[in-house]
């Protein structure tokens, strides 16, 4: 019987020791998995990385263009805006030059009229301009009649 257990406790022997290298190739293997799989979800992360880096690189591109699209809107709406003041100035201008060429004609035409000066006795008022031979208004003479 003992040599049975001797036989019996190598037997448990080999066995614990293959057990042991069983163990050990079950760890290393997993060991060797989790560093495959660390490695995969750090190239995944770098490709994730890279891809946004990427997006935001062409959205840097398109705001970009968005923007000089924008400024030159802007410059042109600008230049146009410089260019109608200007307009606008003359026009005021114009307006007031014309304003008071209507009031000097229409002090004329009262003077003309208030003195029954005997060399226009005859004057007769030609169509046209009957609107002046009216008797004078105070809306005759207003330069704002015409202004917005």
């Amino acid at each position: 019987m003992a040599a049975a257990r001797g036989n019996f406790s190598g037997f448990i022997q080999i066995q614990n020791s293959h057990s042991e290298e069983n163990i050990q190739d079950l760890m290393d293997q997993r060991k060797r998995m989790r560093i495959q799989s660390n490695r995969e979800s750090a190239r995944r992360s770098r490709m994730k990385k890279q891809k946004r880096l990427d997006d935001l690189t062409a959205q840097i591109a398109q705001l970009r263009n968005k923007n000089s699209h924008l400024l030159t809107s802007l410059n042109l709406t600008t230049e146009d805006y410089m260019k109608m003041e200007a307009e606008n100035s003359i026009l005021k201008a114009q307006f007031m030059e014309l304003s008071q060429r209507l009031q000097s004609l229409n002090e004329i035409l009262n003077y003309i009229k208030s003195n029954n000066n005997p060399m226009f006795e005859d004057f007769q008022c030609p169509e046209s301009l009957t609107y002046f031979c009216q008797r004078p208004t105070a809306t005759m003479a207003s330069p704002d009649a015409f202004y917005y």
